[in-house]
């Protein structure tokens, strides 16, 4: 058995761990997959490369006639598209993979990671063992149990964008982040997409309004079937045939994405099996310190913390890397005022409370929604249906949450979170500032004054 100074699972977040200070260090990657983890090489990075793609189709397909521009959408080219993404993309993970490979004091283990022990890991045949661990083995797709998916094959996020061929009729189950991104994309650039939804709206957990917003607008451009599950998946020569319920309808397509969430890799891990304490859903228990119970163990990402963000596990990492150096002066984890976005089309921005939080919670609360088209550019772009809903503490006068659903809305809500994270009442963040007109901020500001 080998033993090491660190042992870091995962190279995603994970991977921003080492530094300087860990020079003297004899420390081991487990890696069973590509260098990078989940963002860069199945997640945000690629996704959003497709998404911008995907927003050009749209915008020359029904933005430029409306403005008097004779453009149009013909088609797409889905190698090109695919190999414009990850011929960028993979050269990063390779880089990466070589550079840690070319450290003295860093070893690679390309395998699965088994727990034997607290603080024993099965890498491959080996064993290996440290003292200090760092826990950042991510999540996966949750695959819904439906009889036949197995035999007729599926994608999820993981797998969809590589495609050899654009399908022609996609069938997406799910109506979150990834099932809306990843269904836009495709039905974008000219696929039939069929969101299978089993709640009644889209985005179901973002505020009402919001959601409410998202999906009217993804009911003009989507067939979208609510309430609904799927009982069982066959083929019929060429074509996959979704058994629906409680319709009875069967759905024909020729690929299916899997989009029902997803779960946290802990137990491919076997960590309950040897004392690691886990939540009722499989999430690896941290302190603030993101120590697990286990001495000497940390743990970071989506392996313990059902915020999926990316921006999440990498501030996560650098409290690790603190902790890890600074034993005796540690740093706690901020997971005040963590924001959010989905890249559909339209955008969906949101960070705090929303207002059936707010209520929920028995706060006395102001909400105020604004309308895109009330300010300059929102009226220059011929917006009707954009919004900005903010929730504001009645007695405090602090911005509890805000939301945002149009256009450039990842961008327009991070003044927002600037001003809940440095405390400022909703009144100061409406007039103690300039907000340049005719900019699209205007409406930001707006929304604020109504308040």
């Amino acid at each position: 058995m080998r033993s090491h100074d660190l042992i870091i699972i995962g190279s995603g977040s994970g991977n921003s761990i080492i530094g300087p200070e860990h020079d003297d260090m004899d420390v081991a990657i487990v890696e069973r997959g590509l260098f990078g983890g989940t963002c860069l090489n199945v997640g945000c990075i690629p996704s959003k490369m497709l998404v911008y793609t995907a927003e050009i189709a749209e915008l020359a397909a029904h933005v430029g006639p409306k403005l008097g521009i004779h453009t149009a959408f013909t088609g797409a080219d889905w190698p090109a598209i695919r190999d414009r993404v990850f011929d960028r993309i993979d050269p990063i993970a390779a880089g990466g993979e070589q550079y840690r490979k070319g450290l003295d004091n860093v070893t690679v283990y390309q395998h699965d990671a088994l727990f034997t022990g607290p603080k024993h890991i099965r890498v491959g045949t080996e064993t290996i063992a440290a003292d200090k661990i760092v826990i950042a083995a991510g999540a996966r797709a949750s695959i819904p149990p439906i009889d036949g998916l197995d035999a007729v094959g599926y994608h999820t996020s993981d797998t969809i964008m590589r495609l050899d061929e654009q399908p022609r009729r996609l069938a997406v189950l799910g109506g979150g982040y990834i099932a809306a991104e990843l269904g836009n994309v495709f039905g974008m650039l000219g696929s039939e997409v069929t969101f299978i939804v089993r709640s009644d709206a889209m985005l179901r957990n973002e505020d009402e309004a919001i959601s409410a917003a998202f999906t009217e607008a993804y009911q003009h451009k989507y067939d979208i079937r609510f309430m609904t599950g799927v009982s069982a998946v066959r083929r019929d020569g060429d074509d996959i045939v979704l058994d629906l319920f409680p319709s009875h309808e069967e759905l024909r397509v020729d690929e299916i994405l899997i989009a029902t969430g997803r779960i946290p890799n802990g137990d491919q891990l076997d960590l309950a099996a040897h004392g690691f304490a886990l939540d009722e859903n499989g999430y690896l228990i941290t302190d603030s310190h993101l120590r697990t119970n286990i001495d000497g163990v940390f743990a970071l990402g989506d392996v313990t913390n059902p915020i999926q963000l990316k921006h999440v596990a990498n501030h996560e990492a650098k409290v690790v890397r603190h902790n890890l150096a600074h034993p005796d002066s540690m740093i706690e984890v901020n997971h005040a005022a963590i924001p959010h976005a989905v890249f559909g089309h339209p955008q969906v921005a949101s960070v705090g409370m929303t207002e059936r939080d707010a209520i929920t919670a028995g706060l006395d609360v102001t909400c105020h929604v604004q309308h895109y088209g009330s300010a300059a550019y929102g009226w220059a772009m011929e917006d009707t249906t954009s919004i900005v809903k903010l929730v504001m503490d009645s007695t405090s006068r602090h911005l509890l949450g805000a939301h945002i659903c149009g256009p450039q809305a990842s961008t327009l809500i991070q003044q927002l979170i600037q001003g809940m994270v440095f405390g400022q009442t909703v009144d100061q963040m409406a007039t103690g500032q300039y907000y340049i007109h005719p900019a699209l901020p205007e409406v930001i500001e707006q929304a604020l004054l109504e308040l």
